[in-house]
């Protein structure tokens, strides 16, 4: 089942949102800027999926096959896929598994780590944040350690359930206790910043906007 909020927070932009968890206090929910969106037209947000994994060269390739198959048999409808691999060597993301999630309803994928097979993939319009691209695959090198769990990715934590949020500027991970609170404050805040930017255009002095509104 897909959160009804997504489509009623989509158009919050991650500008906002960092400001209002700035302003709350909390702090290390930017995502590293290595993690770049592959489509920056697309915004992605929704609860994460999370899943752990690490190198192995000795695994045996249909072991490697197996439990990613098995992957993607549990990434649940209205999640995004979120990936700590713990290597930058192989693909976390290809053509086949992308229409695989894509097919189930997921809501498209985040991984500290590398993807391929891109062109098919803007064409099919699965949203996918990755740090680089390669060919090489995960068969007879890579295996999961563990999904729902808690992952790092540099100092940002991310739990099961955790709302990511990233448009072209970057990527926010709202912790889902703050999540109604945080999204309802970045509509007010976005509301308000309409006000400034009319109140300027109207030849408002910017600094008395901001006085008077609060905001800028």
């Amino acid at each position: 089942m897909t959160d009804p909020r997504i489509e009623k927070y989509r158009q919050c932009y991650t500008g906002v949102i960092h400001d209002v968890m700035r302003a709350n206090g909390l702090r290390n929910f930017t995502l590293p800027p290595r993690i770049a969106p592959l489509q920056p037209e697309m915004t992605l947000c929704g609860p994460a999926f999370t899943i752990e994994g690490r190198m192995d060269d000795t695994a045996d390739p249909h072991e490697t096959l197996l439990a990613w198959t098995g992957l993607l048999s549990k990434c649940r409808t209205g999640h995004i896929w979120t990936a700590q691999p713990n290597t930058h060597l192989v693909a976390q993301m290809g053509e086949l598994s992308a229409e695989t999630l894509h097919g189930k309803g997921v809501l498209g994928c985040v991984l500290d780590g590398a993807q391929r097979d891109a062109n098919f993939i803007l064409k099919l319009g699965f949203p996918c944040w990755r740090t680089h691209h390669t060919p090489r695959d995960i068969v007879g090198t890579w295996l999961p350690k563990a999904i729902d769990v808690e992952i790092m990715f540099d100092d940002v934590l991310i739990r099961p359930g955790d709302w990511l949020h990233g448009d072209r500027d970057g990527m926010v991970r709202i912790p889902v206790e703050h999540l109604d609170e945080v999204l309802e404050q970045s509509v007010e805040a976005m509301q308000t910043e309409n006000l400034v930017r009319k109140a300027i255009l109207d030849g408002v002095d910017p600094q008395q906007a901001y006085l008077r509104h609060g905001k800028f």
